[in-house]
């Protein structure tokens, strides 16, 4: 496991991103967030961007969704606002400081959650997941976009260094699939839909799971 993280960190992190944060990651993580929005928005109208950052993904969603973004650094959203009042994007219904470990969110109140390179920043990544999940109405969808590291070779030794190396950037470079699904594996109703890589050079995977019953369950049911 790498580096452990915690919010102060990551709050001084994203607060120093923020003013660069769009000219270093835009353009090489856009193919992974337009894919991540065009999954999440097939889930249905209203939807929940945990981890929104400067809000580089809202303006791909359509006018009949309904957008709240939650982000737990202030700096960050100021940068969102600004986007969402330049472009007028009327689907962005609210975006608020907070933290995915405890979202001030109702249960199951909305149709999808998207967490674009979230998990990875997060103290509790496990906690974090199991609130994305409650929020969920059931049927809904969790569309994740993150970093999976690699289970062995050079790339996985190269990330265990870097861990030790970047705490204070708020973010963790060695983050294995497994800890992923350990998590759904033992929670009955998540389903994994579908997992996939994303550029640059397969280094992220977009991941998407159903909430609800197990698929094997349901059909258990239906017969």
């Amino acid at each position: 496991m790498g580096a452990d993280l915690d919010h102060k960190a990551v709050e001084r992190a994203y607060a120093r991103w923020a003013p660069v944060y769009d000219i270093v990651f835009n353009r090489i993580m856009d193919t992974g967030r337009r894919a991540a929005v065009a999954a999440a928005a097939k889930a249905g109208r209203r939807i929940l961007d945990v981890g929104v950052g400067t809000g580089l993904e809202l303006p791909y969603f359509g006018p009949n969704h309904e957008i709240v973004g939650v982000d737990l650094s202030e700096p960050m959203l100021r940068k969102a606002q600004e986007r969402v009042a330049s472009k007028q994007l009327k689907q962005v219904t609210g975006l608020c400081v907070m933290d995915a470990q405890r979202l001030a969110v109702a249960d199951a109140s909305f149709d999808a959650v998207i967490a674009p390179y979230v998990i990875t920043t997060v103290p509790d990544p496990m906690g974090a997941l199991d609130e994305l999940a409650r929020v969920v109405k059931p049927g809904g969808e969790i569309v994740l976009l993150n970093h999976i590291s690699a289970d062995s070779g050079p790339r996985a030794s190269f990330e265990r260094w870097l861990g030790r190396q970047t705490q204070h950037l708020g973010w963790r470079p060695e983050f294995p699939w497994e800890r992923i699904s350990s998590w759904y594996e033992n929670r009955p109703h998540i389903t994994l839909v579908e997992r996939r890589t994303m550029p640059p050079l397969g280094l992220f995977a977009l991941i998407r799971f159903s909430v609800g019953p197990k698929v094997t369950d349901a059909f258990k049911t239906a017969i």
